[in-house]
């Protein structure tokens, strides 16, 4: 079984990357390196996908993927952003985070938004590669569904008539933005992850 390192701490991530690549073990960077930290200073996703992987493949002189991910919503300009995760603080709750963009979106018709991924895979001695996955939805203001986290509770996918907390993790890698990044990724460079 072949190892797949991501330099995320977050738990839903790692998931997400368990149910894109059942065959592999992967491996949250924590489990090897419980301190590791990077400060996301990059202005784009894919800025901090490649800052996160880079620091990573240096630390541990190994093959990483790193992703930076987000959700854009057109009404708000794009926000939250690069910072989803940190849009209600810096204690990255994903209830006050849905609580806050919910009252930024008090009394707006047009809930166009958009998941983006960014994907940074980072070799030791080979050029830093990067591939981004979209999904597009609207944001509802009800919360429904258990699974995943983050926004999915209220990220409403037409296609499916479904947030994605109501997809299985299957369905979600499916069709989710990070899905869709690795698809990219694995049509480019797949036969690494095999």
């Amino acid at each position: 079984m072949k190892d797949i390192i991501i330099a995320s701490n977050n738990k839903g991530k790692i998931n997400d990357f368990k149910a894109i690549f059942p065959k592999a073990n992967v491996i949250g960077i924590s489990e090897i390196a419980p301190d590791f930290d990077v400060e996301e200073t990059g202005e784009t996703f894919e800025e901090n996908a490649i800052l996160k992987a880079e620091t990573a493949s240096k630390t541990l002189n190994k093959i990483v993927i790193a992703d930076d991910s987000g959700l854009s919503v057109k009404a708000l300009n794009g926000e939250p952003g690069i910072y989803s995760a940190r849009y209600a603080g810096e204690s990255k709750n994903d209830q006050d985070n849905i609580n806050k963009l919910l009252a930024n979106l008090e009394g707006v018709n047009e809930r166009d938004a958009e998941f983006v991924c960014a994907i940074a895979v980072s070799e030791p001695g080979k050029e830093t590669l990067t591939y981004i996955g979209k999904v597009h939805g609207e944001i509802i203001n009800d919360q429904r569904g258990e699974n995943g986290f983050g926004y999915d509770p209220i990220f409403f996918v037409p296609s499916l008539d479904r947030t994605m907390a109501e997809l299985t993790a299957a369905e979600k890698s499916s069709i989710s933005h990070r899905g869709n990044a690795i698809k990219l990724m694995n049509e480019d460079i797949g036969e690494r992850f095999q």
